[in-house]
Parts: C-alpha cells; sequence; structure tokens
C-alpha cells in the first residue's frame, strides 16, 4: 500500500464529482465507473487501467458529497489520486474506502498526462520515473495509513473492534 507507480491521468482545476459519479449510471458502482469523467475525458473511463494514477489541479472533487465519486476511482483499479487541493469530503471519501490520496501542490506542473509516477505514502515522496524528478508531499498520517492499509474505514473499525 506505501509503494505505488502507475501511469498518470491529468485532469485541470475543480473537477466535479458529479462528473467522476453521473447521476444517470447510478444502478452499481461498475456501472459508474464505466462511466466516469467521461464528460471530461471520454477516453478515461475506456483506457485507464489498474494501477493508474490521477493527477488533478486545485479543488479536485468539488460538488457533491457522493463517496460514488471516489468509489468509482477504486472499481477502475485507479491505485493513487494526487491534486494541488481536494474538496474537503471527497479527499475524506477517498481515504474512508481505501483509495490513496494526497496533496502536491508543487509537483501539478513538473508532471504530464502518461507520465509514470511512483508515490510513497509514508515517506511523502512523488517521483516522476519519465523526467527523473522528486518531489515532497505532506507524508499521511498514521491513523490515515491504518486505514487505507486496512481496505477503508469499515474493514478499520472492524479490525479495530469499533
Amino acid at each position: 500500500m506505501n509503494d505505488i507507480r502507475g501511469r498518470v491521468w491529468k485532469f485541470g482545476d475543480n473537477i466535479n464529482t458529479d462528473n467522476m459519479s453521473p447521476a444517470r449510471y447510478t444502478f452499481s458502482i461498475n456501472e459508474v465507473a464505466k462511466h466516469c469523467l467521461e464528460a471530461v475525458r471520454p477516453e478515461f473511463c475506456q483506457e485507464a487501467r489498474k494501477g493508474d494514477i490521477v493527477l488533478g489541479g486545485e479543488n479536485f472533487g468539488t460538488g457533491s458529497s457522493r463517496e460514488t465519486a471516489a468509489a468509482a476511482l477504486k472499481e477502475m483499479g485507479i491505485a493513487l489520486v494526487i491534486a494541488k487541493s481536494y474538496a474537503r469530503i471527497f479527499f475524506r471519501n477517498c481515504i474512508d474506502i481505501g483509495l490513496p490520496a494526497v496533496m502536491g501542490p508543487g509537483l501539478y506542473d513538473s508532471i504530464d498526462d502518461g507520465d509514470i509516477v511512483r508515490g510513497s505514502l509514508t515517506e511523502g515522496k512523488i517521483t516522476n520515473e519519465s523526467k527523473n524528478r522528486t518531489f515532497r508531499t505532506e507524508p499521511l498520517p498514521q491513523k490515515m495509513m491504518a486505514i487505507l492499509e486496512a481496505g477503508g474505514l469499515i474493514n478499520y473499525a472492524i479490525k479495530e473492534k469499533w
């Protein structure tokens, strides 16, 4: 869970949860994932592969508090979400469902679509292997790492017998 490596899909600022989880496809999370972000980049939901990484700009995940937005990315196999900044609820939804998310405001302009990136969550390090550049991010707190390692908040609560 700590060391994640994948191909980057780069998105801009203010990407809305309504685009990640279109309301007309709420039949199942599998169906939502088939249409995730198709209004922003139609090829994403067709071409993204397990282990890929999403890079967002400012205020990534703005809009409604749909947990299905983060769940759709996880269902697609997205391994990590990196953004300049997040809408607070979207960030927590990622962690709560077991999808790693980190903030890296200084690295957005140094990573391009298709670059291969390696992220170390506990060290707070993101390396763009395509450009041989390493950046610092804020490491995730130990409690968030424990939630991610358990596979999400519900699994963590069961494990800890809350």
